[in-house]
Parts: C-alpha cells; structure tokens; sequence
C-alpha cells in the first residue's frame, strides 16, 4: 500500500528547512520500497494551509519542521508573515479529525514533545522533541527516520518504531549528543501506558 508523506514547513528563520526537506526526498529515494512513498510539500504554512492540506492529500505521515516554542506550541505563520503560536490542543482536535488516514505525524521542531503526547491520544505514531534541538541534529534525525522508514523489515518489526530508532542513531553516529531529544509517544489501548 503506498504511504503518502506531507511535509509542512513553516517559518525558516536561521533553518536549514530547505536541506531538511532534500534529505527526506533522498532517503526516500534510497529506499528498497521507494514506489511505496509519494511526497507532497507545502512551504510557508498557516494554521489553515495545514488544515487543509490535511484534509486534501490525506497523508499516511504528517511531517511538521520548523520552530516551536518553549511552552509547547508550534510557531506558524499569520497573514502577514508574522510568527503565529498553534497550541497543542488545537492540533490534537486536528488530527482526531484525521485519524482515518493519518498514523504518523513527526514533530522536528524545538518543544514539540508537548504536542506529541497531546496528538498520541489519536494518531498511532507520534514523535516530538523534549528540549531544544539543533539544526544538525534534526536534519540528522529526519535522514535516519526516512532511511529507516525505506528498509525491508520483517513482517513483525515495527516500521515506525523501527525508523524512531534508525534516527537516534543517526544522531550518535554524528557524535551530536542529542540522541535524548526526540521521543516517540504510540497510541494505546490504555492511554495511561505511553511509551517513550
């Protein structure tokens, strides 16, 4: 079954959002299963750009980059350009309106571990960051997810799970020392068991 991935940039202020969004398409394009992926992007998103695009494409795998903030929220863009904070219930609500499709969604921004643990009520896969984390090593981390996501695997493995941990080592083997920061949250049968 093809698994399609939208990739929703926002903000790229002092970003390598462009190099990010390379690496993804190269991993995929590396990948023993690349006929099972198609790419869609959307650059310079606002709260109703994501929305939308969500509902339009109908993404298996929502991959969000750009920044977030210390309190947990995302940072999007307004009408004019300017910084938009977007809580993390507002993207909760979100995706429970989209878990018909969505299984994935990761987080590569600064403090997203906040809006992880809130999406994970409703969406399978959620991966955010527990602390600040470089350019580098989200860069690193996303390379490794996709290089991951890509490989054959037993029929038994989880593939996400798989390709949570093919990033963290991507960022050891970069020697960057912030394999602590992205956190996988699964959705369970009992929410009081997440898994980090």
């Amino acid at each position: 079954m093809q698994q399609k991935i939208l990739i929703l940039a926002a903000l790229p202020d002092r970003l390598r959002l462009d190099k990010e969004i390379r690496e993804i398409g190269e991993a995929i394009k590396r990948a023993a299963k690349r006929d099972l992926f198609e790419i869609q992007i959307r650059t310079a998103v606002r709260s109703q750009d994501i929305r939308r695009a969500i509902a339009e494409e109908r993404p298996q795998i929502v991959h969000f980059c750009g920044h977030g903030m210390a309190d947990g929220c995302l940072v999007l863009e307004d009408d004019q350009g300017k910084h938009k904070p977007v809580s993390q219930e507002g993207l909760a609500a979100l995706f429970k309106l989209n878990v018909e499709y969505v299984n994935c969604v990761l987080l590569n921004a600064c403090h997203s571990a906040n809006s992880a643990e809130a999406i994970s009520q409703h969406i399978n896969y959620v991966i955010g960051m527990n602390l600040p984390i470089t350019d580098e090593a989200a860069i690193a981390f996303a390379q490794g997810f996709y290089d991951g996501l890509g490989y054959k695997t037993s029929d038994n493995q989880d593939v996400f799970q798989r390709a949570f941990d093919e990033g963290i080592v991507a960022i050891q083997l970069e020697n960057l020392s912030q394999e602590s920061i992205p956190i996988l949250k699964k959705k369970l049968l009992d929410q009081n068991e997440q898994t980090k």
